[in-house]
């Protein structure tokens, strides 16, 4: 069920003005304007007409805007308490001009909304309710409000519409094809999550989102070590929000398939590698960065660059007892603690920092300074562990290229026997390019003598193979 925000004070002026110009516009005969929604599962033309902007609403459920209410606790307190009232409007007219990962700034697509409706004027109608709540255009809106126009165009919804119709109607148009502004990243991971905490199966969120259902049930899992990582975060008022994960979306999901993929074989390694990398995307590192972390980052290379000041002390976690069972589960390994205990430091100086936004106190001042010592150390590990990561992959250069040669000969024996049978085959040709392979192989020959000192089975054949040749 949605949550029921009531009714806004000019309900009933806005159901007024709105009959009379529905009537209006059904008197003036000639091709009347209309919009399609998907209503009830339906398709459903509704009419459009010109409604004054100030007497409209915004929608205090809108996904748009659902992580950045957290921007301000206080504003997004009242929004909830009383979300139609003057000032809780004007909160939600700030956030809908804003930047997703910081609403204290304008985002540059709002910018360019507004540009687009002063030089061209409203294309597509919005959409509300009898009561003036805006279903679809919320930042249409607000444009258009900031520009000074008068009257907004808009579709007009059903008389017996419930907060449940307004939040499907306002999903269902969000995920067209052609929509001018997609939803942030966080928020639409919430409305996948809404989605499936009202039961409805994956795959059918995943088709109406046009997702594949993996990518559906990466974001849930996304979801939910973010709201892990905001519980941890928590110190005294201070705590990270949602929004502060905004830029994070590449990171995470790289994070998230390689932990699943890990997880499968050890899963000690496979928590120490995400306890490790959350924490260098809090620090704000690069993908390039945090793809250079793994499972033995802080044993390798961290320890020897963290101050002693930054080392947490282990946490010690008895067994935690199952109820009813007179069970116990074994508790998390001492690195995994370790790792995590990091991560948590980290977290918290971020919250502190986030939330004295540049105060100068005693408490920011410190979290700042910590967070800058964290970071330093972090950077200052990358480096030894790039120049390792380097290595690996020149190691694995040659026996990769020999991979794919292999895979490619598989596939010649296969175009052979399909050349055979359509007697197409360019014998000539064949013979050449079989003549470049002796020669390649020979200097390869040649150069693995030279490279390997004690050879294997497979570099022994080679080498014999050559010698035949006389070569």
């Amino acid at each position: 069920m949605s949550k029921d925000f009531g009714r806004p004070p000019l309900a009933r002026q806005n159901q007024t003005l709105v009959e009379q110009r529905l009537k209006e516009a059904a008197g003036a005969g000639g091709l009347r304007e209309t919009l399609t929604v998907e209503w009830r599962t339906k398709p459903l033309h509704v009419e459009v007409i010109d409604m004054p902007v100030d007497s409209l609403y915004y929608n205090p459920g809108t996904h748009r805007i659902r992580a950045q209410r957290s921007h301000d606790p206080v504003q997004n307190l009242r929004l909830d308490e009383d979300p139609w009232s003057p000032e809780s409007q004007a909160y939600l007219h700030f956030l809908l001009m804003g930047l997703p990962a910081d609403p204290s700034k304008e985002d540059p697509d709002f910018e360019k909304l507004a540009e687009s409706l002063r030089a061209d004027r409203q294309n597509e109608p919005g959409l509300i309710t009898r009561d003036g709540i805006l279903v679809n255009g919320n930042t249409r809106r607000a444009a258009l409000k900031k520009l000074g126009v008068a009257n907004m165009r808009v579709g007009v919804l059903p008389d017996s519409c419930t907060w449940d119709d307004i939040n499907a109607v306002e999903l269902s148009l969000q995920l067209r094809p052609d929509r001018r502004r997609e939803y942030s990243y966080i928020n639409r991971l919430l409305a996948i999550e809404e989605q499936h905490l009202l039961g409805r199966d994956i795959a059918d969120i995943a088709r109406e989102f046009r997702r594949r259902t993996s990518t559906c049930e990466e974001d849930l899992w996304v979801l939910s070590c973010l709201r892990d990582l905001i519980d941890r975060s928590k110190d005294e008022e201070a705590q990270l929000r949602l929004l502060d994960f905004e830029q994070h979306q590449e990171k995470l999901r790289e994070l998230q398939r390689r932990y699943v993929k890990d997880v499968a074989v050890n899963r000690e390694k496979a928590e120490l590698l995400k306890e490790y990398r959350l924490a260098a995307m809090v620090l704000g590192f690069s993908k390039t960065d945090v793809r250079l972390i793994e499972s033995d980052f802080r044993e390798r290379y961290l320890d020897r660059f963290l101050p002693a000041s930054l080392k947490p002390e282990t946490p010690v976690t008895a067994a935690a007892l199952i109820p009813g069972l007179n069970r116990t589960v074994k508790p998390s390994a001492p690195k995994v603690a370790e790792a995590k205990a990091l991560t948590d430091a980290v977290l918290k100086a971020k919250a502190i920092e986030a939330a004295e936004d540049g105060k100068l106190t005693e408490r920011g001042t410190a979290a700042a300074k910590t967070f800058s010592m964290f970071e330093e150390a972090v950077e200052a590990a990358l480096d030894p562990a790039g120049k390792d990561a380097r290595v690996r992959k020149r190691k694995q250069a040659a026996p990769d290229r020999i991979t794919d040669a292999c895979q490619d000969i598989e596939q010649c024996v296969t175009d052979l026997t399909l050349a055979k049978a359509s007697n197409s085959l360019d014998e000539e040709a064949f013979d050449e390019a079989v003549l470049a392979l002796r020669q390649s192989l020979k200097r390869l020959a040649i150069a693995t003598q030279r490279s390997i000192k004690a050879p294997g089975d497979g570099v022994s054949w080679l080498l014999d193979a050559v010698r035949q040749e006389g070569a």
